[in-house]
């Protein structure tokens, strides 16, 4: 089965605790903090890996999960850093954010990676928390959680050369003549269920001089019309021609009306993005084998030099105007210089900075329940250890001095209402000039 999109989790890994802890060493009665940093959590990477071709690894994995840093310890240990997670994808796999639909990177080039799951950082140790005035701070912080997302993954092949056309017009076939490839043919619309690559010769069997390009050659599956809408088999492999260099547009003359099923492909292409008319596309004339095809061809090729558009007659069945073919995709492609760069630019990946301001939100979510927004406060209450006294006061503080109390008190809580910030889940209680 080939697999071209799939919906992954992942969740990097969360960063150890910083520790709380004081010096106990004989003869110093009174020994000062000496707790160490957490280590940060292992990241998640997707890197794209040369020998992958579909997305099929993923078929029974589809969760990850990074390993968490070290905790921190005494003596100013600090904890190791979690393992790093690298997941290996083949070219052309593109990365959306499944819930809001963003691109997060589009991998072309061998070897690029992404980071898709920030490990989170590690607590600090109460020794960051001495000052002159509080000489034996009990407060360290927790480990920050590890970044956790849906993912949709989509793969788009990258080859050289696409191979479309109707049901049964002949690309398997044509495939088969001028690759090593073998797919599976057969006289009957839809034999081809999946994309099929193989790797062409342009010097040809009879040609010993040497042109040493290699293309690959993706068969995508027939198209019909109302494919760019979502009809047929052909429709969900529309992308897998978004990259290629040309097009060879392949078509059935024994059919009832070869024009017709012309028109319908360059209509189905047009409407899935018009840009693939823009590529250089060569039509060819398929099964000159058959007395049909022989009939139709001189009006087809009349009606396609009237529209200027460059066409060929060949039978992939006994090899029929196959060097002319394999001599025309020959100088339609670049040369060897660039066809060892991808067809498609060198990838991309978009980095959003995350600003981490003191900006909130409040919102009331009912039956005495409000939930607090913002970056900065979900990180401190994600790292803040509410069973040590210590850390709970310095936590209130925070939400003083960020103006979330006030703010909570003006929407109207009360003593006993819950308040939800990230992951944390809090009752507020009355301060002592608030009475009972």
């Amino acid at each position: 089965m080939f697999l071209d999109r799939v919906k992954i989790f992942v969740k990097a890994g969360a960063g150890g605790d910083g520790a709380a802890t004081f010096r106990t060493e004989a003869h110093v009665p009174r020994g000062g903090p000496d707790g160490g940093d957490g280590g940060r959590g292992g990241s998640i990477h997707l890197r794209v890996d040369a020998g992958q071709t579909t997305l099929r690894d993923f078929r029974q994995k589809r969760h990850f999960k990074a390993t968490p840093g070290g905790r921190g310890g005494g003596s100013r240990r600090h904890g190791a850093a979690g393992d790093e997670l690298t997941i290996d994808v083949p070219p052309g796999t593109a990365v959306f954010d499944d819930e809001t639909g963003e691109l997060l990177a589009d991998l072309v080039a061998i070897g690029q990676t992404v980071m898709i799951g920030r490990g989170g950082r590690g607590g600090l140790g109460n020794t960051h928390f001495k000052t002159s005035t509080h000489q034996a701070p009990k407060h360290a912080q927790k480990g920050e959680p590890g970044q956790e997302r849906s993912l949709r993954l989509e793969l788009r092949l990258i080859a050289d050369i696409g191979l479309v056309g109707l049901p049964n017009a002949g690309k398997s076939t044509l495939l088969a003549a001028l690759t090593a490839a073998t797919p599976k043919i057969a006289d009957y619309p839809f034999t081809t269920l999946e994309p099929n690559l193989g790797v062409m010769d342009l010097a040809g069997p009879d040609d010993h001089g040497g042109d040493e390009r290699r293309p690959t050659i993706a068969d995508v599956p027939g198209l019909i019309e109302g494919a760019s809408l979502g009809a047929g088999l052909g429709h969900a492999f529309l992308r897998h021609v978004e990259r290629t260099r040309i097009l060879l547009h392949l078509v059935d003359g024994s059919g009832r009306d070869p024009a017709w099923d012309h028109d319908v492909i360059r209509d189905e292409l047009r409407a899935h993005d018009p840009a693939l008319l823009e590529k250089p596309i060569l039509t060819v004339f398929n099964k000159m084998d058959q007395a049909a095809a022989v009939e139709a061809w001189p009006a087809f090729r009349a009606a396609r030099k009237k529209a200027h558009e460059d066409v060929v007659a060949i039978s992939a069945v006994d090899g029929t105007g196959l060097e002319e073919l394999r001599a025309r995709i020959a100088t339609m492609l670049p040369n060897a210089d660039e066809m060892g760069a991808p067809p498609d630019p060198a990838g991309v990946v978009v980095h959003r900075i995350e600003a981490m301001g003191d900006g909130f939100s409040v919102d009331p979510e009912g039956d005495g329940v409000f939930r607090v927004r913002g970056k900065r406060i979900e990180r401190v209450a994600a790292q803040t250890n509410f069973d040590v006294e210590e850390s709970a006061e310095r936590f209130q503080r925070d939400l003083a001095r960020l103006g979330i109390d006030d703010e909570l008190r003006r929407q109207g809580i009360r003593p006993g209402d819950t308040v939800r910030i990230g992951p944390v889940e809090l009752e507020w209680e009355a301060q002592p000039w608030e009475g009972v």
